[in-house]
């Protein structure tokens, strides 16, 4: 008798339970969104008010405008659903974005900027998410929801600045406030002359460059017009020249910088082997040739082809692990080893660009940790790239000789004109 009652108790529990949970399921989903809540004006950055703000192209004049950055794991839901834009518009709005911006990939840390109604419901009326200090997207939900993109206006601004190389590239503009972007704009100006992992202490720079910026605010580099890099007591000159539609940068001589091959499969790493015909093998533990340069970096880095060519090879074997091999012409050919990962769609006989991913640093193979192993063979012969005189590029053309030196009349003496900041003095730039 009591096994029975206890059995009835515990269905009639059961059932309670259900019918609880159903009542309570319907009153969520069935109740209008709430006005928004304190505990959300807190959540964003700063609830701007119903000043006029029309930095997006909207005239939030009476309205009211509140600020946010994106949270780690936050989901456009989060923000919306406490304005007052139900699930079904949200659902919908996530529908129209893809085409122009997936709303999955809100990245935390990005602002976003909210208008909304100022009655007591503070309905959300427009959400813009930005993308960059640029760039944003908005989402308008005041009647038929649409997403469009914009763009702040921009404005260009010239600046000057000069460094001493105490140990590297990077701290040299870091220690002087200056865009660490410079230095990534001078590594593919200089790509095909200057071995960025081999400048030393007293190298220097010049530079004359723009950088675009909104309202007072520099938001980026927008391009170098002028750069000289000495480089072991040898001034390596570079001016953006544009002959017709193709613009590139020319020395003083109006020879083109662009050699046949990049100076290095990766933009930045270090060299952890360089090409010897004695080398302690570090998995084998005995002495063998080391014909290439093995540059380390943390596994997935790009790396790039040094050259327009043909892929020869593409696969995976015992020591080599997944390499590639170009053929660039009848004389040169480079291979790239120890990759994580081959990049999609490299196989043999397709045709590579100068500069295109072709696979990603990882170890595998006969490998003790993530690197390149670069080669590169001449008429062959596996050779020392970093020891070979590469052919240039092509020159100035002859109908923009004289062009082009009027050109250098005008930038060359401005910037050789520019201060270097010398070691002893780098807590004080000359950006101006």
């Amino acid at each position: 008798m009591n096994i029975h009652s206890n059995l009835k108790k515990s269905q009639f529990i059961l059932i309670a339970a259900g019918i609880f949970s159903i009542i309570s399921l319907w009153l969520i989903f069935s109740q209008e969104p709430n006005t928004v809540s304190p505990e959300f004006v807190e959540a964003v950055d700063s609830l701007v008010g119903n000043e006029c703000n029309d930095e997006f192209g909207i005239d939030a004049e009476g309205y009211n405008v509140i600020k946010g950055k994106i949270r780690l794991n936050q989901f456009l839901a989060d923000i919306l659903l406490p304005l007052n834009i139900s699930y079904q518009d949200i659902s919908n709005l996530a529908e129209k974005s893809k085409k122009v911006y997936d709303i999955r990939k809100l990245n935390s840390g990005k602002g976003y900027t909210l208008i909304c109604s100022e009655d007591s419901n503070q309905k959300a009326l427009f959400f813009i998410y930005e993308m960059s200090a640029v760039d944003f997207v908005v989402y308008d939900l005041t009647d038929t929801i649409n997403v469009y993109r914009g763009s702040r206006q921009t404005m260009l601004e010239e600046k000057t600045a000069s460094g001493t190389i105490e140990s590297s590239l990077y701290m040299t503009l870091m220690n002087q406030g200056l865009s660490p972007a410079l230095a990534m704009e001078m590594a593919d100006i200089y790509a095909w002359s200057i071995d960025f992992y081999r400048i030393q202490k007293g190298d220097y720079f010049k530079l004359i460059y723009t950088v675009k910026k909104v309202e007072d605010e520099v938001v980026g580099i927008d391009n170098i017009q002028a750069v000289v890099f000495n480089h072991f007591d040898s001034p390596y000159y570079a001016f953006e020249y544009a002959q017709g539609s193709e613009i590139d940068y020319y020395d003083d001589e109006g020879n083109s910088l662009r050699k046949a091959f990049l100076q290095a499969p990766l933009k930045f790493s270090r060299i952890s082997s360089g090409y010897t015909k004695r080398r302690f093998h570090p998995v084998q533990k005995r002495y063998k040739a080391h014909l290439g340069t093995d540059y380390a970096a943390p596994s997935g880095t790009p790396i790039m082809s040094v050259g327009d060519g043909v892929i020869a090879e593409a696969q995976y074997k015992k020591y080599n692990g997944n390499y590639v091999k170009v053929k660039h012409n009848g004389t040169y050919t480079t291979q790239y080893l120890h990759m994580s990962i081959i990049a999609s769609g490299i196989r043999p006989g397709v045709r590579v660009r100068q500069g295109q991913v072709i696979g990603y640093v990882g170890s595998t193979g006969l490998a003790t940790g993530p690197h390149v192993c670069f080669r590169f063979w001449k008429n062959g012969q596996q050779v020392d790239h970093r020891r070979e005189k590469l052919p240039p590029s092509l020159p100035i053309k002859a109908e923009y000789k004289d062009n082009y030196s009027e050109h250098l009349n005008l930038w060359k003496p401005r910037l050789d004109s520019i201060q270097i900041v010398p070691i002893e003095n780098t807590d004080s730039a000359i950006d101006s």
